[in-house]
């Protein structure tokens, strides 16, 4: 059976352009099958020279003096991509972190990540609860996740919160052992689109564990009490 691993991320930035803006933080945590494994990534990254906007400022809580001593992307990037490497990039409104994340790549010549490889749990969302809102803090109320102690935006906190949500969304623990509509499961793909993946499928039939003797007993007993069942059955109309 394949195993399926997700990293399921957020990021904060210094504002909203990301060709001008800056990313300044992200944090992942990883599942497999579904499950979180306990591995998590989480950087602060210094903007170099760009400065926080004060509507970012009062969304996450980061600020320029804070920031001044962190390392740059260029400094971060290796470790950042070793830890997605092979996974599938899992974020609420995908396309904002990965509009970030695509344009830090740029600027040192990576290629961007390949968006067969994005999943967009806000498309996900909205597929799932089409009359709303879908929020991150309205999906935690949704399935119960306590967020109390979400005062402000951050990268990991966000994600840890995400990972929950992002179970529950995908037919809780259970789906991880198939036991879901059983013989098949299903999964989402990056617009957040429902798929149904083939039926597991046994490669050689069990062998019987009923004894020759037990079919022929069987098969006589039935023989005997046939013309009496279908007395029964007609006589109970």
């Amino acid at each position: 059976m394949k195993v399926t691993r997700d990293i399921i991320f957020d990021t904060e930035t210094t504002g909203m352009d990301k060709n001008d803006d800056r990313l300044i933080e992200i944090g992942g945590v990883e599942l497999i099958d579904h499950f979180p494994t306990g591995k998590t990534f989480h950087v602060y990254i210094n903007p170099d020279g760009k400065t926080v906007h004060p509507e970012a400022l009062q969304v996450h809580g980061i600020s320029d003096d804070f920031l001044k001593d962190k390392p740059v992307f260029a400094d971060v990037v290796d470790d950042l991509l070793a830890f997605f490497d092979g996974a599938r990039w899992i974020a609420h409104n995908a396309a904002f972190d990965m509009g970030f994340i695509n344009v830090e790549l740029g600027r040192l010549g990576k290629p961007p990540i390949d968006q067969e490889m994005v999943v967009d749990t806000l498309a996900l969302a909205r597929r799932k609860h089409p009359m709303g809102p879908n929020s991150l803090d309205a999906l935690c109320k949704r399935y119960s996740i306590d967020n109390a102690h979400r005062t402000k935006h951050g990268a990991l906190l966000d994600a840890e919160l995400l990972a929950e949500v992002y179970i529950e969304m995908s037919g809780g623990r259970q789906a991880a052992f198939r036991l879901v509509n059983a013989g098949s499961a299903d999964e989402y793909d990056s617009d957040g689109n429902l798929r149904k993946l083939p039926p597991l499928v046994r490669p050689r039939p069990l062998a019987s564990r009923v004894h020759a003797d037990e079919v022929e007993a069987h098969a006589k007993m039935l023989a005997e009490i046939g013309d009496k069942a279908l007395w029964h059955s007609v006589s109970d109309k």
